[in-house]
């Protein structure tokens, strides 16, 4: 088994759900996420930016966004999204229980982050519930990694990033 590098994308009040990934699946990968109190909150946005993007994502194989009820509205996941869509990374998104589409056949694209929207519809990127299965986990994961090189030209990073958060 390959164990690939993730970036672990979420909204810092669904930090349980990213510590509790990492306590399931810590072993099967290797943890390139930026941890809470990581990055001084006063340095200017484009150095903020160019640090995530140079630093925890560059080699980053896969990008996993937690998407919990507020993800979408949260400038630093659609930078992290950016970020590894530019670094040509992997992107799943896992719904967490605490999202309205988490359980449902269908997700509404009302609360789930724009830039991964736009991955999904052109196929380049996938969302699937949260799950605590180390195999499902994983088979999830190599669909990313193998997508990002059968999918590349449907990767979607055209929108302008967000220069605020929309919600708390």
């Amino acid at each position: 088994m390959t164990k690939h590098k993730l970036f672990i994308s979420y909204y810092h009040k669904d930090e349980e759900y990213r510590d509790k990934f990492e306590e399931l699946f810590g072993d099967l990968f290797i943890n390139k996420s930026v941890k809470l109190g990581d990055i001084d909150d006063d340095l200017s946005t484009e150095y903020i930016k160019r640090l995530i993007r140079e630093e925890y994502i560059s080699d980053a194989s896969v990008v996993v966004v937690l998407v919990g009820k507020n993800t979408y509205c949260r400038k630093h996941v659609d930078w992290e999204i950016s970020a590894g869509l530019l670094n040509n990374a992997g992107l799943i998104g896992l719904a967490l229980p605490s999202h309205s589409s988490y359980n449902k056949k269908n997700y509404s694209e009302v609360n789930v982050p724009e830039r991964l929207v736009d991955n999904l519809k052109s196929g380049y990127a996938s969302l699937y519930d949260w799950t605590e299965n180390r195999a499902t986990m994983v088979g999830l994961i190599d669909k990313a990694f193998q997508k990002k090189s059968k999918m590349k030209k449907n990767k979607v990073n055209s929108r302008e990033q967000m220069k605020n958060d929309r919600c708390s």
